[in-house]
């Protein structure tokens, strides 16, 4: 059990774990890949090099750093994560547990250009299965997705839930789903309904008959674990205190997913902040 994990190894994450490893923390970090600065070519607006760098450069050197801090950096893809004074990240290799996570995962991805997604949220489209399947008990409900974590999504609503089909739009499905949870692999038209969705048009002219929706296309965001967890989220950031706190106790966020300006410089610096805010949490938990 590590004293603090953190999701994201991009520059609001590392900056977090630079701090708490200084402080003395047992401190994990979870990673998947590069992020979005994986795309950006050339940086030469971040403070500190002569030269332009590129985003995965800067990553790796980031990476490097943290490594020589002593902080364990784990290449691993988090599914959910639960709360019960504790929290248990759930990966595909496996569980972690922290009495502090910080959230560091870049912004929500964009919902799917579907038509009538926008006009059924909250009538029949979800984002957490953890939070809503109550609300559809013995409904037939589906999963857009095609990976883990449109599985993990899945297979937490089956217990609760009439029947479970997992809609690819199209894709080939990644991950490998149960026989008991349908996959259509057919593109997506359009939702119908009338005051809440009841269907699901696709391209070749069919239709299913669908009470809900739960949205889980490729990685779970920040902002996805911050909902499962009942902490407050806006507008797809989380929202956060001037201490980077959530609404969670133990829980901290920092980058892209709390909104504001998507810059490496305020990453960085919303890194630190969270880390110096978990690191006296953290010590007056043991007093």
């Amino acid at each position: 059990m590590a004293d603090i994990i953190i999701l994201g190894n991009g520059p609001a994450g590392i900056s977090s774990a630079a701090y708490t490893a200084r402080a003395g923390l047992d401190t994990m970090v979870i990673g998947r890949d590069s992020g979005a600065l994986s795309k950006a070519g050339e940086i030469e607006n971040y403070y500190g090099f002569p030269t332009p760098i590129s985003g995965e450069q800067l990553v790796r050197n980031g990476i490097d750093q943290a490594e020589r801090l002593g902080v364990s950096i784990v290449s691993d893809e988090v599914l959910g994560i639960s709360y019960d004074g504790e929290f248990t990240v759930q990966s595909k290799q496996g569980a972690y547990k922290a009495p502090v996570v910080i959230l560091a995962t870049g912004a929500s991805r964009k919902s799917p250009g579907i038509e009538g997604l926008s006009r059924f949220e909250g009538k029949g489209v979800s984002y957490c299965a953890v939070c809503d399947a109550f609300f559809y008990r013995g409904k037939a409900v589906a999963v857009l997705g095609d990976g883990d974590y449109a599985l993990h999504e899945a297979a937490e609503l089956l217990p609760v839930v009439g029947s479970v089909t997992v809609l690819t739009n199209g894709r080939e499905p990644s991950a490998e789903f149960p026989e008991q949870i349908a996959v259509n692999k057919k593109e997506i038209e359009a939702l119908r309904g009338d005051s809440v969705l009841e269907s699901i048009a696709f391209r070749d002219g069919s239709t299913q008959p669908l009470s809900g929706l739960f949205i889980a296309l490729g990685v779970a965001s920040s902002a996805d674990f911050a909902r499962t967890m009942g902490a407050e989220t806006e507008n797809g950031r989380i929202v956060v205190n001037e201490r980077m706190q959530t609404s969670i106790p133990g829980l901290y966020a920092a980058g892209d997913c709390t909104g504001g300006m998507y810059q490496i410089s305020k990453a960085v610096y919303d890194g630190a902040r969270a880390a110096t805010s978990a690191i006296q949490y953290l010590r007056s938990r043991k007093k």
